[in-house]
């Protein structure tokens, strides 16, 4: 690994000192690099995970330039021999203080007031280690039904998944979906997915992109918990939501328990199901 990773850093001009490995999950191997400045490297199979790096170096950058949250600088991506890895700058940890979820709201409503002509992104990235489609589309609807529930249901079905739903489940969801402008979200907002920088700001990694409901951010925040609920609170002051956003949460959970269905097996098959039958 140490022969791997001089190589990324001598290909950007840095000399290695010391490293040692972060927490990535299961997908990467990801790496503290001590050198001048520090930086971050993710690294995985590039047989496996083709354009995933290409993809989330493309999702960085799009959240950045929102001028938003705190966000990682891409370095370089690219491949060398079998792997493919994502060069960043490294962002150092601090603690939050009492207003964080003030500063948090803010740059979360920044973020989703980026917008764009159509629904989507114009190309695939993924959520987790799942390809997400992003073929542009002209309604949140048409974006979240095509691009994101028939895809996974076609995989949880491929996977022996008894989670088949009626032509008026997609009918109903339409229906309580509201007509607001595409907004950039992050896609994949759990809180694994944010850190506190040393000076107390907000910082988003690991982006599934897209412009896409603004509800969607919302609702997987809301799924497996870790967000001070001041955080809502002072969001809807700042960019109200459309009436009945809270009912709405669950149809937008939805898309994540099937990715979770599909990467992790049938614990979520529960979850999956009571949300069908609640629109069927």
């Amino acid at each position: 690994m140490k022969t791997l990773l001089e190589a990324i850093l001598s290909k950007n001009g840095f000399q290695l000192s010391r490293y040692r490995p972060l927490s990535g999950g299961d997908i990467n191997a990801v790496y503290l690099l001590e050198t001048t400045p520090k930086l971050v490297v993710k690294i995985n199979d590039k047989h496996r995970y083709p354009g995933m790096f290409s993809a989330e170096a493309k999702g960085l950058k799009l959240l950045k330039s929102s001028d938003s949250f705190l966000i990682p600088e891409v370095i370089d991506t690219g491949e060398i021999g079998d792997f493919s890895y994502l060069l960043m700058t490294y962002i150092e940890s601090g603690k939050a203080d009492g207003n964080f979820s003030e500063r948090f709201a803010v740059a979360l409503a920044t973020l989703h007031r980026c917008t764009h002509e159509k629904f989507g992104l114009g190309y695939a990235n993924y959520i987790g280690s799942l390809p997400q489609y992003n073929a542009f589309c002209d309604t949140a609807d048409a974006l979240y039904i095509t691009q994101r529930l028939e895809p996974q249901f076609k995989l949880a079905s491929e996977k022996g998944f008894p989670v088949k739903p009626s032509a008026s489940f997609y009918e109903n969801i339409s229906d309580e979906i509201p007509h607001e402008k595409p907004s950039l979200i992050h896609g994949d907002l759990w809180s694994g997915n944010y850190l506190i920088s040393r000076d107390g700001n907000p910082v988003l990694i690991d982006p599934a992109v897209s412009y896409a409901s603004r509800e969607m951010d919302l609702a997987m925040m809301q799924l497996f918990g870790g967000f001070d609920n001041a955080i809502y609170k002072n969001y809807h002051a700042i960019f109200p939501l459309e009436e009945g956003w809270q009912k709405r949460v669950d149809i937008w959970q939805l898309y994540y328990l099937l990715v979770h269905l599909n990467l992790f097996g049938s614990s979520y098959l529960s979850a999956v199901k009571t949300i069908i039958n609640r629109y069927a």
